[in-house]
């Protein structure tokens, strides 16, 4: 059984390191030009949609209820899609409202309203001082991006196994009336892949803010987006917040940007009834009407709810040998060396991998000097700065399983040659 590299000697450690460099250097040689920077479907992923395309005959552009999907109307979205989603986040259809293909839209245009008009009219956020959100890292870079370019103060909260330490959130919402948001990715969270266990659910829902204008942003992105045939389970947050008394705290988000077409799926925002209404009237301002012919493809291609879940089997059913690729990589050529640890995801859509600290940056620059993209080092913390240099997030979907097989080979020769360098530099 191999030594962990920290035991080793100098000498050992350097014949090692030539090998590895004869290795990466054989890499370089091949002119790679591989991309696993974000979270795709690959190409069998899309195709698995296809025949949404021309689903739609000269003469159908009525749905269930006799709407003219042609024209403008329709606001809140196309009754049967609204039923489906409802199914899926086990609420109510009033309690939700389609959106275009972007849940991410959806968040944007949530904070930018708190931000300039307040949370249902209340004081604008932006009027009343420098406001803050609590960012559980690592995280989705996309939330972050949007405090950044909002001016909101990010403030990283460890991650643990199950969601983000509960007592630092209850402590921070609590001390702080400037605290207006957190972001949440509940299930198969991006990166790491974890589901909030059900205490922090109900811890989440029974937080006492300083802020009467506090809110949850619930990213439920990978709610559906299982890779085992499993499916993880966690309590209802809008349902959870009722019984708290915090009815109209979680903000609810989910898109089929991952099951359909990212560039024309459907999304929705879901809240309280009462929220619901508020923004329903801000949209009035801002459209006439949605895409409901796109809305009513999705329909006509899935049916029902149990025709999203059969389709997202056909999903779960391409990315496992990826993700299988990648953590047998991992395994097979890290472990036992002691120059990472992984986490190995049931759902989502990453596998998060935490190198030697101070050792992401590097990893990231040799694979990318070699030919492979991967997402920037400290992409997942806000700000783009992870503490400890650690953090590298995976993609496995957009290559092929030959194109990922090539690319972890090289990622992880990239490891332990970062690894190796620290050591001796030490």
């Amino acid at each position: 059984m191999m030594s962990e590299y920290s035991e080793m000697s100098r000498e050992e450690l350097i014949k090692i390191k030539e090998d590895l460099d004869r290795q990466y250097n054989q890499f370089k040689s091949r002119g790679l030009k591989l991309d696993m920077s974000r979270g795709k479907p690959g190409k069998e992923q899309l195709d698995l949609s296809l025949d949404m395309l021309g689903i739609l005959k000269d003469d159908d552009y009525r749905d269930a209820t006799g709407i003219d999907c042609r024209n403008y109307g329709g606001l809140d979205g196309l009754p049967e899609l609204k039923q489906i989603f409802a199914e899926i986040l086990d609420i109510e259809p009033d309690e939700l409202i389609i959106g275009g293909n972007s849940s991410l839209a959806l968040m944007f245009d949530s904070v930018a309203s708190n931000t300039t008009h307040g949370v249902r009219g209340g004081t604008p956020w932006a009027m009343q001082g420098k406001i803050k959100f609590l960012c559980p890292s690592p995280g989705y870079d996309r939330h972050f991006s949007i405090c950044e370019y909002m001016h909101i103060d990010m403030i990283p909260v460890k991650m643990t196994p199950t969601g983000p330490d509960m007592d630092e959130v209850e402590r921070l919402v609590a001390s702080d009336k400037m605290i207006k948001g957190i972001w949440c990715v509940p299930k198969y969270s991006n990166p790491d892949g974890i589901t909030y266990s059900d205490e922090t659910v109900y811890r989440m829902a029974n937080l006492k803010p300083a802020a009467d204008d506090f809110r949850i942003y619930w990213d439920n992105a990978y709610c559906i987006h299982h890779i085992n045939g499993k499916t993880d389970k966690i309590p209802n947050i809008l349902r959870e917040c009722e019984k708290a008394g915090n009815p109209n705290m979680p903000m609810i988000f989910t898109s089929f940007s991952k099951v359909s077409f990212p560039g024309s799926a459907v999304s929705c925002i879901a809240s309280s009834k009462d929220n619901i209404k508020y923004i329903k009237e801000r949209f009035s301002v801002q459209t006439i009407g949605p895409d409901k012919l796109n809305q009513l493809r999705h329909i006509r291609f899935f049916k029902n709810t149990q025709g999203v879940y059969d389709h997202m089997n056909k999903h779960a059913a391409i990315i496992r040998p990826k993700f299988e690729a990648v953590i047998n990589a991992l395994e097979g050529k890290l472990s036992g060396k002691g120059v990472a640890h992984w986490m190995n995801p049931t759902g989502g859509y990453f596998v998060s991998v935490y190198v030697m600290n101070g050792c992401a940056k590097r990893v990231v620059q040799l694979c990318k000097e070699a030919g492979v993209v991967l997402t920037g080092a400290g992409a997942t913390y806000p700000y783009g700065k992870d503490p400890d240099d650690s953090n590298i997030r995976l993609a496995p979907t957009y290559p092929s399983t030959d194109e990922l097989n090539t690319a972890m080979e090289l990622f992880c020769l990239a490891v332990q040659i970062a690894a190796i360098e620290k050591l001796l530099n030490k």
